[in-house]
């Protein structure tokens, strides 16, 4: 699969990179609608546009990167669409590697590891073994992810470690899928809806929320430097006030 790189130097300032992005790739579906095409041409575009924005996102300095992948509630699709994603998933896990080898790419996963079919289990864990060790962006895979399954996995975990009383933030951080990626800084989703959809719902509380039209196959380097620009424009208060306002 190639990667389109843009000739034109990054309008991106060097100052203020987000350093974690989530992304909610939407539209793939419609955008295979719109033309006429069945909806897992939709996907396998959309795949083709997560490789050019990691690629971008890892040019940018973002150290970050979580994508969602596949959701809890994406079960309720059609047997069909759900076994090509999960298809299209495997296919890329495995081919990707020298992908991720060149650029020292890290992959990792987020949501419920046991409830995947067993060769996507170890598709994806083969490939975070096989780059534990790059030093370059960390990607992490939201796979079979929800929010809400989260937090109960995390409230399950303290329970389990008879922590139920006296409960701080960091301890229920601490038993989170990744304590210890930082929070996201933005959250970007694509074809212009605005909801979270069940997208890192804890880790999510201060992020800056970037809304694009444009449906998600359609997306590349240029859209990324959109969004980051914009967030370079925000004044971040996490709930405080600035300039001597009161």
């Amino acid at each position: 699969m190639d990667i389109k790189t843009s000739s034109v130097e990054s309008k991106v300032q060097a100052g203020g990179i987000p350093a974690h992005v989530g992304i909610i790739m939407d539209g793939n579906g419609r955008w295979a609608q719109s033309r006429g095409l069945v909806r897992t041409q939709g996907h396998l575009e959309g795949l083709k546009a997560a490789k050019r924005i990691v690629k971008a996102a890892s040019d940018i300095g973002i150290k970050y990167l979580t994508l969602y992948v596949f959701s809890t509630e994406n079960w309720k699709r059609t047997a069909d669409e759900v076994g090509f994603i999960l298809g299209l998933l495997k296919q890329y896990l495995r081919s990707e590697m020298d992908f991720s080898s060149k650029n020292r790419i890290r992959v990792r996963h987020a949501g419920d590891f046991t409830g995947l079919p067993i060769d996507i289990q170890k598709e994806l864990s083969d490939t975070i073994a096989d780059t534990s060790d790059f030093d370059g962006m960390q990607v992490i895979l939201a796979i079979n992810y929800g929010g809400r399954d989260e937090i109960l996995r995390a409230i399950k975990k303290l329970i389990k470690a008879n922590k139920t009383t006296d409960i701080t933030e960091k301890d229920f951080s601490a038993n989170m899928d990744n304590p210890d990626i930082p929070d996201p800084d933005m959250i970007i989703r694509s074809a212009g809806e605005y909801r979270t959809s069940n997208f890192l719902l804890w880790q999510s509380a201060y992020s800056e929320i970037y809304i694009s039209d444009k449906l998600w196959p359609d997306w590349d380097r240029s859209d990324l430097e959109t969004a980051i620009m914009d967030f370079q424009k925000r004044e971040r208060r996490f709930g405080g006030v600035t300039g001597g306002v009161k």
